[in-house]
């Protein structure tokens, strides 16, 4: 329940604390005197997003503070997941800074918005007049039938079920789209990989053949070449081989006069044998050097594959071509990898699509039972209200298509008098009548959930006299299991309220601000007896005041 509310510097509101009692509490004022500014402020309790434009003095940041009594609410669990320190008292605070900047605080541990907003509405149940409107959408009037049915862990399970559908569904239609992509090119990588991979690339091949190529075509130059070579090393008279053997000869005889003569000789004797070398092995190579036009048209054929594979894929050597068939490879066997994941995902996706039917399923089931109870629990209490010939009817049309929350499309028809056809709810209940159904609602949830604290704001609308006083009388009902707050302008209800806050605004130099207090039995009295006949107060308002609190 909520305990007590602090305000500094928000809208109208210099500085308030007020504590709350855990009964039944009506709250009332003038129009214009502040009680959506207390609205305001729980609102920033509840989550909702703040901005300058509510602080009273720009230079002074606004405080909002709320303590709830929380022990009687299993919230532990909740807190722990959110990695909260639990306290049984539990303290919510928002600050809004000059510079615009929000801060709030759960038992002073900063959190987000998305984490005040988690724990508050476990706290706090505000019904506006916006909230009555809601009754005409699909998702609340599943929502309503979906608590009497206690579908909350079903829900939570299809929920579950429904993202992990929904993402493997993603992902089988990214890998269909991948693949329709893919399919049109797959044929052609597939010819180009088995084009290079017949070709047999080998790096530096073409550097190899192209010398070689370059050798067969000049056989007679290099056998010319080399044979002169051994010819002008072997001739038997001025060879220089004969020549540099009779200078070694000559040599020898002075070696042993210096060493530098002996250095000369062995710089001599290592020329000589490289010399032989070079012959021996020049005449090796004339030898195998030989035409053959086989060899010839080999290599050429070899080579031209290569230029042509090169400049159909716009490279320059074997290496990139080599890349470029291991990049097709991986291409290739990517697609056809794709088609086994393609293959797992439907399997996934149909598995998923089964278990989720079968939710949504149990679902419809409970909610085709819930449905009856809400009716009769709704017409009985509206019977009470003054609308003793209203009727409801409640259909689930089934969807074609997985919903957030099942395969269940409601329809919520309504009729207030005899003889009267049903029609949508929001085309032909009035505001008044509007404003009775969703108490009647209210109500019958508040023994459905387990929210501590429900703020009714001026549910009454359109509503007078007796009607008013059964209202009451159902919002006091409600408080014996929770903390009940009404906003209103009706006095009937006004005095129902085991205490009466009243706000209203003042002027204090040249400011004008709002202030809510607690009346005392005088003050009720004076307050309704306003309530009913204005500020001029008569005996009979005063007498009627009374009545009404007794």
């Amino acid at each position: 329940m909520l305990l007590s509310l602090f305000v500094q510097n928000y809208a109208l509101i210099e500085h308030l604390e007020i504590d709350f009692s855990n009964q039944f509490s009506t709250i009332t004022g003038e129009t214009g005197a502040g009680k959506s500014i207390l609205l305001g402020a729980l609102g920033l309790i509840m989550g909702n997003r703040a901005d300058l434009s509510s602080l009273k003095d720009k230079e002074k940041k606004c405080v909002v503070e709320a303590t709830f009594q929380i022990e009687k609410y299993n919230l532990i669990p909740l807190f722990e997941e959110q990695g909260l320190d639990y306290e049984n008292t539990t303290i919510i605070r928002r600050e809004i800074l000059p510079s615009g900047k929000s801060r709030a605080f759960v038992n002073d541990t900063p959190v987000n918005l998305a984490e005040v907003q988690l724990l508050a509405e476990h706290l706090l149940d505000i019904h506006s007049q916006q909230e009555t409107r809601e009754l005409e959408q699909q998702n609340y009037q599943l929502a309503i039938i979906d608590a009497i049915g206690d579908n909350s862990q079903l829900l939570k399970q299809y929920t579950l079920e429904l993202a992990y559908y929904k993402k493997a569904q993603k992902e089988l239609e990214n890998l269909l789209i991948e693949r329709d992509k893919n399919s049109k090119e797959q044929d052609y990588n597939i010819f180009l990989l088995n084009e290079l991979e017949q070709a047999q690339l080998k790096s530096g091949e073409q550097k190899e053949l192209e010398s070689e190529l370059e050798s067969l075509n000049n056989v007679e130059l290099i056998n010319e070449s080399l044979n002169k070579l051994v010819a002008f090393a072997n001739e038997e008279q001025i060879g220089f081989i004969s020549i540099l053997k009779d200078a070694k000869q000559a040599l020898s005889k002075i070696t042993n006069f210096s060493s530098s003569y002996q250095e000369i000789f062995e710089r001599l004797q290592s020329t000589l044998i490289e010399l032989e070398d070079i012959v021996e092995t020049s005449q090796m190579l004339a030898e195998k050097v030989v035409f053959d036009p086989e060899r010839i048209a080999y290599v050429s054929s070899r080579l031209q594959t290569i230029y042509d594979l090169q400049k159909k894929h716009q490279v320059a050597s074997i290496e990139e071509l080599i890349q470029i068939q291991e990049s097709l490879s991986i291409t290739v066997n990517r697609n056809s990898d794709l088609s086994n994941c393609i293959q797992k995902l439907e399997k996934d996706v149909a598995t998923k699509e089964i278990v989720i039917s079968q939710i949504a399923l149990v679902l419809r089931e409970n909610r085709e039972e819930a449905i009856p109870k809400l009716t009769l629990k709704v017409e009985e209490i509206l019977t009470d209200l003054g609308m003793p010939n209203a009727k409801f009817q409640i259909n689930l049309i089934p969807s074609e298509t997985f919903l957030n929350t099942g395969k269940d499309i409601v329809e919520l028809l309504f009729s207030a008098n005899k003889g009267t056809n049903f029609g949508l709810i929001k085309k032909v209940a009035s505001g008044g009548e509007m404003s009775r159904i969703m108490l009647a609602i209210k109500s019958i949830l508040a023994d459905y959930t387990k929210l501590p604290t429900i703020i009714f704001d001026e549910i009454d609308t359109g509503v007078s006299g007796e009607i008013a006083l059964k209202m009451g009388d159902i919002m006091k009902g409600m408080s014996a299991k929770r903390q009940v707050f009404a906003i209103t302008h009706l006095p009937q209800i006004a005095a129902k309220g085991n205490q009466h806050y009243k706000v209203f605004k003042y002027n204090e130099g040249l400011t004008t601000l709002s202030k809510i207090v607690v009346l005392s039995q005088e003050e009720r009295i004076k307050e309704i007896a306003e309530m009913l006949s204005g500020k001029e107060l008569t005996e009979s308002a005063i007498n009627h005041a009374k009545t009404l609190l007794n």
